[in-house]
């Protein structure tokens, strides 16, 4: 492992540690949110820039490590910040932070894993490269993939970084709404469970498997184009391989 990329490991980890360390997730709970609801509206009202952007920093570093409480945000910029503003600090917050451990697990680990197991993973990448943004779609539209499994594995593949933002900007935003939106009635929620029933899991999971139907039924229109006018024999004597 090179000297840059060992030293972005230390940072990584000392940061890590450093939360737990210091006990800090013990305020990405939805008590302490509930209890501290007023206070930030009260700071929010009196500097609302100050704290829509330090707000959005603490996302972004919370998504990028990894660390428990993404959710919990996320309810958190529909109390503070209401359902308009509290998506768009959501949604790129929490794209930018996957974006950001995407490409740590790419420096970091994807040369070697790449080296170590390329021949297991030449099918998951040509598979990555044919469908990569089809199937990254159907990942993030699924609440049942941890999201941040998602980034990391995202990260070991060859589908493009570009590729991986925009889809997981697009892919994410639905789930994000609902939880910005259930943080708009935040004194109505008593656990998470309240936020996301298992119907609505349900019709994730039917919203995630469509773009891979889509894409099927699309190629199966275009192969229908391309022979249409040829009637298929119902048997063949030869077998012929043309080339040039």
């Amino acid at each position: 492992m090179s000297l840059k990329k060992l030293l972005l490991l230390l940072v990584i980890v000392a940061l890590f540690i450093s939360a737990f360390a210091f006990d800090l997730t013990q305020y990405l709970s939805l008590d302490v949110l509930k209890e501290k609801q007023q206070q930030l509206n009260q700071l929010f009202a009196d500097y609302p820039f100050t704290v829509f952007a330090v707000y959005f920093v603490i996302y972004v570093v919370t998504t990028a490590l990894s660390l428990p409480g993404a959710t919990i945000l996320t309810l958190g910029t529909g109390a503070i910040f209401g359902l308009g503003w509290g998506l768009l600090l959501a949604s790129f917050a929490a794209s930018f932070g996957a974006f950001l451990a995407f490409l740590s697990a790419r420096f970091i680990l994807h040369d070697w894993v790449q080296e170590k197991f390329g021949d297991r993973l030449t099918a998951i990448n040509r598979g990555m490269e044919r469908d990569g943004a089809f199937y990254l779609l159907s990942l993030r539209l699924v609440p049942l993939f941890p999201f941040f499994v998602i980034n990391l594995v995202m990260g070991l593949t060859k589908i493009k970084a570009w590729t991986f933002y925009w889809v997981s900007q697009v892919g994410m935003l639905l789930g994000t709404a609902v939880y910005v939106n259930a943080g708009t009635q935040l004194a109505q929620i008593s656990s998470l469970g309240d936020v996301v029933s298992a119907d609505l899991i349900g019709a994730f999971v039917l919203l995630g498997i469509f773009p891979l139907i889509a894409k099927a039924v699309l190629a199966f229109l275009k192969r229908r184009k391309a022979f249409k006018g040829y009637k298929k024999p119902k048997s063949f004597d030869n077998n012929l391989v043309v080339i040039g």
